[in-house]
């Protein structure tokens, strides 16, 4: 109904406009008045013309005083489409995020670090500052591994505060503490909460350099390629655990794949009876470090 007052209030405008304008004119015409030192005829044109651009102009106005979408397309265009653009941008996101979801995408295991720190304090007052540090640490981690591509502009990572004060208590205490954050739960791609829980040890040597954290033993009949390549990923495997027992929150062991490789051939060419590979610490590593080893062989004849 609103358009049809409209158009109607623009014709009756119009007509009332042009018919003042036009008569006008004509009284200007007749009384032989000038404007601008215009001749009298030139002076009716231009009162015509001036009554053509007013009517226009009331008419524009008179549009956007009554329709609130012709002021919006006119004035705000174009923040309208930067913000349709945006809301494109958001919505792919959410497709991808969704998508995920429902493909069950795990991007974060129950138990896995998020961030790990190792330090002594000088004043038991740094205990809170190590915390949040800590804590902006493993939220940046967790939006990398949760939210790929996004700004980590926000709070993903919920620990809760009884943990955080009892965390506080503890390394209050004299001494080298180590703390890892540690995701609470399985996390999907996509997801907007990540639930995590502090791990705090006191920090010692888990290995020293030289030391023979594990042994494998090998047969005169088990020298294929396969069965060393068993044999020897047992090794790592019982090496690993050996260090997680003693402390160590390593995810993984640092080896040279070269040097098991050569270590493979001469196995496959050795004629003893029973051969041992023995897995030695290449250094010393405290709880937090990552523990190297080589793989040596001891004959046994």
């Amino acid at each position: 109904m609103t358009g049809w007052l409209l158009i109607i209030s623009l014709l009756l405008l119009g007509g009332v406009i042009s018919t003042f304008g036009d008569r006008l004119g004509s009284r200007v015409g007749k009384a032989r008045l000038t404007i601008f030192n215009l001749r009298p005829r030139s002076t009716a044109v231009l009162i015509t013309v001036l009554t053509g651009s007013l009517i226009s102009s009331l008419s524009f106005g008179l549009m956007l005083l009554v329709s609130r979408q012709l002021r919006v397309g006119l004035f705000q265009l174009d923040k309208l489409q930067a913000k349709i653009k945006l809301a494109e941008k958001d919505l792919k996101q959410r497709e991808n995020k969704l998508i995920a979801l429902r493909r069950g995408e795990l991007v974060l295991s129950s138990g896995q670090s998020l961030a790990t720190v190792t330090f002594r304090l000088d004043n038991p007052s740094q205990s809170r500052a190590v915390i949040d540090r800590l804590l902006q640490r493993a939220n940046v981690e967790a939006f990398a591994k949760v939210l790929p591509g996004e700004k980590p502009n926000r709070q993903i990572l919920l620990v809760p505060r009884a943990d955080i004060k009892r965390l506080e208590e503890i390394i209050r205490e004299e001494g080298t503490w180590v703390v890892n954050i540690r995701s609470a739960a399985n996390v999907l791609l996509g997801e907007n909460l990540v639930y995590a829980f502090p791990d705090v040890r006191k920090n010692k040597t888990v290995v020293r350099q030289g030391e023979v954290l594990a042994n494998a033993f090998l047969s005169s009949n088990e020298r294929s390629l396969q069965q060393i390549r068993t044999r020897v990923k047992l090794l790592l495997a019982s090496t690993l655990a050996e260090v997680k027992r003693r402390g160590s929150i390593s995810s993984g062991l640092q080896f040279d794949p070269n040097a098991i490789n050569e270590l493979g051939k001469k196995l496959i060419e050795k004629k003893s009876n029973k051969l041992e590979i023995q897995a030695v610490a290449m250094r010393n590593s405290d709880i937090a470090d990552s523990v190297a080893v080589v793989l040596k062989l001891k004959e046994d004849n």
